[in-house]
């Protein structure tokens, strides 16, 4: 079991979220948060003003998948969420030990 941790910009939630589930993720956590990379910031102008912005707005996804699977939902998230212009966003993917689903006390892949 994965969990695979994605950075997108927030136009393409609806894209993504689509394209993975057809991928075969069962749920995906989504957060809004602000960071940089490559992109270092950018300048907007507010009420004539303008002034520079060191974090940009994206979207964090979460999902935890069968080993199985990893391929064709990282597969999806980049082909759905890329635009071809800096700050498309990452994907990271990392080990999980193991999961409990708290309701019924099943673990493992039962989880999923």
């Amino acid at each position: 079991m994965k969990l695979i941790i994605a950075y997108i910009k927030p136009f393409k939630l609806d894209d993504v979220k689509l394209a993975v589930t057809e991928a075969g993720a069962q749920g995906i956590t989504v957060m809004e948060v602000k960071g940089f990379g490559r992109q270092k910031g950018h300048t907007e102008l507010y009420r004539g003003s303008e002034y520079h912005t060191d974090f940009i707005p994206k979207v964090k996804l979460e999902m935890a998948v069968p080993d199985a699977a990893v391929s064709k939902v990282t597969a999806a998230i980049t082909q759905a969420a890329r635009t071809g212009k800096i700050g498309d966003g990452k994907i990271l993917v990392l080990p999980v030990d193991s999961a409990t689903r708290i309701r019924t006390g099943e673990s493992g892949d039962e989880v999923l």
